[in-house]
């Protein structure tokens, strides 16, 4: 394949201390620190993914790659300025790269952080396990079911570390959520019969006028393996701030809320069903979408989807944001209780507890030492980190993230056809659909392929 234009490499000149890759001496590394590259230095990056894995002293940030060459800039300076503070002597090692191909060929870089947009999440993540890194990959794990399967196999192929960005799964900042799904797993409310699932909003937007392309972005780049379209900022990021951009509302790159809190919320739903390596074999609903502005994500929608065991699942922006699980014997609701990145919206929505049941009772149920225990992990970043010494599985797995996020792409299609869908969860097709089958995957522009 040839390889995207390296016109944007910055920084190939800047000093750095010679650090040998902890691949190298295993557990014995002098340093026993594992070297880090961060791909994508924008808002989540920054705010959340960075911020967590400075607090580890066992891992370093060796370099930042973007294709804005400002917010290339701003992430060094992020970097060098944590590490003085952090170090108590002036820092200015870290490397930058315009074109991740040239961050995954160096030998120093044990794993990558990928925090790109959607678009970009599963190719990059396949070029990454490909060249012998540890990958924490940002949810959701695809653009389209078709490439997350081709990023989960190439994990399981390649036998690298991957870990989604489902905090959820992790007890710090919120341990309501495995608590919820151990409650729901040992019977607490009964035969499991139905889960709703509340998902924030995006309100749609005007049209945006053409602008002429920033100095400093390599937009084809950006664009990746999508179609080429004009350059608007409303469409990209904004070019003063880090403020919330405007891919997060184009189709061309995102399937909006259904994936980017569906992912989270869903995964949390199939935690607590045991049902995290399938899916549901039947889905279907409704959505009204805008018929005109450049911002063309999903607006209102409900839709619906049985699986295998007969339970169900409702997902709509009109319930409360969280998980809801309705048993024979009772419910539990679990929702978020403090934002944690700014991707945390509250778009209005009335206030919910983080952790509720029909009887209070249930929320105080002890779990016996022979019931189910799932697993247990502090942070998500720490336990990626972890992961990445022991060779031991994470959190949350390529597989387990591409079975949430491909279920949330099951519920997109059923928005977009308006019809029912029926699914084979072990083939990954839909059955007697041509149409449907058509939307599993997307041509993928050159040279921005697998």
């Amino acid at each position: 394949m040839r390889k995207p234009s390296r016109r944007a490499v910055i920084g190939a000149g800047i000093a750095f201390p010679t650090i040998v890759p902890a691949t190298v001496f295993g557990q014995n590394a002098p340093s026993n620190r594992i070297n880090i590259g961060v791909i994508g230095v924008g808002r989540i990056a920054r705010g959340h993914d960075m911020a967590e894995t400075f607090k580890y002293d066992h891992a370093q940030i060796l370099a930042v790659c973007d294709v804005d060459s400002k917010r290339l800039a701003l992430g060094k300076q992020l970097v060098d300025e944590t590490y003085s503070k952090k170090y108590g002597r002036t820092w200015d090692s870290a490397r930058t790269y315009g074109d991740y191909h040239e961050l995954l060929a160096a030998k120093d870089i044990d794993a990558v952080i990928v925090a790109t947009p959607d678009h970009q999440h599963a190719i990059l993540a396949v070029h990454a396990v490909k060249a012998g890194k540890d990958v924490y990959l940002q949810k959701p794990a695809s653009l389209t079911i078709a490439e997350g399967r081709t990023m989960a196999d190439a994990v399981a192929a390649t036998g690298r570390i991957l870990q989604i960005g489902s905090q959820q799964r992790s007890d710090k900042p919120w341990p309501q959520f495995r608590r919820a799904c151990e409650l729901v797993r040992n019977g607490r409310i009964g035969q499991l019969k139905h889960v709703e699932v509340g998902l924030p909003g995006d309100p749609s937007g005007p049209e945006a006028p053409e602008q002429p392309i920033p100095a400093n972005l390599n937009y084809d780049a950006w664009l990746g393996s999508t179609p080429e379209v004009y350059y608007t900022e409303m469409r990209v990021h904004p070019q003063g701030s880090f403020d919330r951009p405007g891919w997060l509302r184009c189709e061309q790159f995102t399937a909006g809320m259904i994936t980017g809190w569906g992912a989270h919320h869903v995964d949390t739903a199939h935690w607590g069903m045991d049902m995290e390596h399938s899916g549901p074999v039947e889905v279907w609903g409704s959505a009204e979408f805008p018929k005109s502005g450049l911002w063309n994500v999903h607006g209102k929608f409900l839709t619906h989807a049985r699986y295998a065991n007969g339970v169900t699942m409702d997902i709509s922006g009109d319930f409360p944001n969280g998980v809801k699980f309705i048993g024979s014997d009772g419910w539990i609701f679990v929702a978020r209780d403090a934002p944690v990145t700014s991707s945390d919206p509250s778009f209005g929505q009335k206030p919910t507890p983080s952790l509720a049941a029909s009887d209070p009772k249930i929320l105080d149920s002890v779990i016996g030492p022979n019931e189910i225990h799932l697993r247990r992990s502090e942070e998500q970043h720490g336990d990626w980190l972890d992961s990445i010494r022991s060779r031991k599985p994470p959190a949350a797995t390529a597989e387990v993230g591409h079975r949430a996020c491909s279920t949330c792409l099951l519920h997109h299609a059923a928005m977009k056809t308006g019809r029912r869908l029926k699914w084979d969860p072990k083939a990954e097709r839909f059955l007697g659909d041509d149409e449907a089958n058509a939307m599993l995957g997307r041509p993928q522009r050159k040279p921005y392929t697998f």
